[in-house]
């Protein structure tokens, strides 16, 4: 059997979600975002070309870097408005039987007790559809308009982080048992509190003394998504992701690397190879023919905010892009920032990169690898990367909303399943299931989720 790829569609609550200017594309359809029908849509269509999930990217402040002020965001739609990320999903798992949702939670700015519940309701909600997308957040604009003097320093926030799973874990893996729930009528106990208890967790962080508030969701732990790219970030993720979104690589080589480093870090923590799905970010631009594809391509180029998409990396980056000649060469920097994407225009190892380069290539699509082609050739570079690259899927990202979904899923799906590559039914109903094989529905016995100490009278 042929390695089978994987995909989520990768968007974001808000106008133009990744891909500032293209709200002006005459297709696009961000301005939809508020309106409910507008994801339901989205839901459908990506499950009818069987996706994983619906993976929704998110940020809780304003990119107000450049030029030290949030007015290019705001005129440019540069992610903002914004609104919530994890609203619209019950709606979405009403109209859809099989994709999953991944949302994107801070673990810096949410309270692990209050994240815990959420993500365990909806896992109820969903039947065992969600996963969290973890992040610990790059802007400062979060920070301050969250309580706190200024952000909290790179490394500090990922040592936090690391603590904050700790605390998710023991409630959602450890304070309930199973068959805690009795509803026994004839007796007149619906919970076992001799089934239930306390995590008594206090650390350097944080403390939380209490038992969890939800009985255990068919996942119990939602399926863990990350996206870090520096030091902390990956080994945050060989400890603790099951599945890895990236938009580092921008050629078989880099990408091969990169998944080799991964999972070799997480054999090092203790896992196995294949314990963490590697999605790249990609922007496929789909023709009938060469030329078609081509044409396509140049004109979603032409929408393309250059001083939005400036706004945006400044945001991402940490560091204010319009004090640059743009045609000087993008230089690494010490940032508070995402580390990632300027070591993706700093510290290429395949190109340097002007600013101006930069800029535009990161307004379509937030620099992730751009495929351009016919069904076949877009299928054939998939391919390539999944099994020269070996990467386990992608996180497919608009251009233009939701056109780069229909394209995809109405010319390139066709091409993979023919070819074997791809999936023609779901193998079953639960996101981690659909993502690593039937009846692994919970998280596996050699996670952290499973080792975190403190409950050793826990039978789970």
């Amino acid at each position: 059997m042929k390695k089978q790829i994987r995909l989520n569609g990768f968007t974001l609550n808000s106008v133009a979600p990744h891909s500032p200017g293209l709200w002006r594309h005459p297709k696009d359809q961000g301005h939809r975002h508020g309106d409910l029908d507008y994801w339901t849509d989205l839901a459908k269509l990506l499950e009818k070309g069987k996706f994983d999930a619906v993976f929704l990217a998110d940020v809780l402040g304003i990119y107000d870097v450049y030029e030290n002020s949030p007015d290019a965001a705001i005129e440019h739609a540069v992610q903002v408005p914004l609104h919530n990320t994890l609203l619209q999903i019950s709606a979405m798992a009403a109209v859809t039987e099989n994709i999953g949702f991944a949302p994107t939670y801070s673990a810096t700015y949410t309270e692990p007790y209050k994240l815990a519940r959420d993500f365990s309701t909806l896992d109820h909600l969903t039947k065992g559809r969600v996963a969290w997308n973890i992040v610990t957040s790059y802007l400062k604009s979060e920070a301050v308009n969250l309580g706190l003097e200024d952000q909290i320093e790179h490394d500090k926030r990922y040592d936090r982080a690391d603590e904050y799973m700790d605390v998710v874990y023991k409630l959602w893996e450890h304070s309930w048992e199973e068959g805690a729930v009795e509803a026994n009528v004839e007796i007149g106990v619906y919970t076992n509190p001799g089934k239930v208890h306390p995590i008594n967790h206090k650390g350097e962080y944080f403390s939380v003394p209490g038992s969890h508030l939800v009985e255990p969701s068919p996942q119990r732990t939602p399926v863990l998504f990350q996206a870090g790219a520096s030091e902390k970030g990956k080994a945050f993720a060989a400890k603790h992701a099951e599945a890895l979104f990236t938009t580092l690589a921008s050629d078989l080589d880099e990408l091969k690397a990169f998944t080799k480093e991964i999972r070799e870090r997480a054999v090092k923590a203790g896992r196995n190879e294949d314990d963490i799905k590697i999605f790249p970010g990609i922007v496929p631009i789909v023709g009938r023919t060469e030329e078609e594809a081509q044409a396509k391509y140049e004109e979603l180029l032409s929408y393309v905010s250059y001083e939005g998409t400036a706004a945006m990396l400044s945001g991402h980056t940490g560091i204010d892009f319009s004090q640059f000649d743009p045609e000087q060469y993008v230089e690494n920097a010490a940032t508070n920032a995402s580390h990632g994407f300027l070591q993706k225009y700093a510290a290429s190892t395949t190109r340097k990169w002007t600013v101006r380069e930069a800029v535009l290539h990161h307004g379509l699509g937030i620099g992730a690898t751009k495929v351009v082609g016919t069904p076949e050739q877009v299928a054939d570079e998939l391919e390539a990367m999944a099994n020269e690259g070996d990467a386990d899927g992608f996180n497919i990202i608009q251009a233009a909303s939701p056109v780069t979904f229909e394209d995809f899923i109405e010319l390139v799906v066709p091409v993979l399943q023919e070819r074997g590559s791809y999936r023609t039914e779901y193998e079953a109903n639960t996101l981690r299931e659909n993502l690593f094989g039937k009846d692994k529905v919970r998280i596996p016995e050699n996670h952290q989720a499973k080792k975190v100490g403190g409950l050793s009278s826990v039978n789970v």
